[in-house]
């Protein structure tokens, strides 16, 4: 029993890696729809070499969001480009997920592809830090205060001190005082 269930496991996985190089071989499966799509930021982007000139228009592209059922439902955009290759574009196109339709202009459908569109990151732009750190403690946190600055401060200090000494030694001896 347990030699046949390691077989079956070492026999699935050479089944898998045998397989790997035609599933390789075989290519996207935009390729297959005839159409590619392809987004940067909030621009969608498609490109086909499917479609021929019928009267100078090559055709139609249109983006579709996931309310709208039918081709004229959604953004039309013409196609353009040569014989080689035909392209369309949308800027300014929200998070969201779509469906890419081409239409040729003989009729004929070029291709279907669903493509997502990401909200674009942001990147946080660091400041630079205070090349000696934060200073605590006594003096403040992050400028350096020069000796006049200190002797004034000590002194204020040190005033405060003596008169609160002074108030507590006159309360002493006549309580009824403030």
């Amino acid at each position: 029993m347990r030699n046949s269930s390691l077989f079956l496991r070492s026999g699935l996985t050479v089944a898998a890696a045998s397989a790997l190089p035609f599933t390789l071989a075989a290519g996207p499966a935009a390729a297959v729809s005839g159409i590619s799509v392809s987004t940067t930021g909030s621009t969608v982007s498609v490109t086909t070499s499917a479609c021929t000139n019928v009267n100078g228009s090559w055709g139609t592209a249109s983006l579709l969001n996931s309310r709208q059922a039918n081709f004229a439902q959604g953004r039309q955009v013409s196609l353009s480009g040569t014989a080689a290759l035909q392209s369309a574009a949308w800027s300014g196109v929200s998070p969201g997920t779509y469906t890419v339709i081409v239409v040729c202009s003989n009729g004929s459908t070029a291709g279907t592809q669903s493509v997502v569109v990401t909200a674009p990151r942001v990147s946080a732009t660091a400041s630079p830090s205070p090349s000696r750190g934060v200073m605590g403690g006594m003096g403040g946190g992050s400028k350096d205060y020069g000796t006049l600055t200190l002797v004034a401060g000590g002194a204020l200090v040190g005033t405060g001190v003596l008169a609160t000494a002074a108030w507590a030694l006159r309360r002493r001896s006549k309580p009824y005082r403030l």
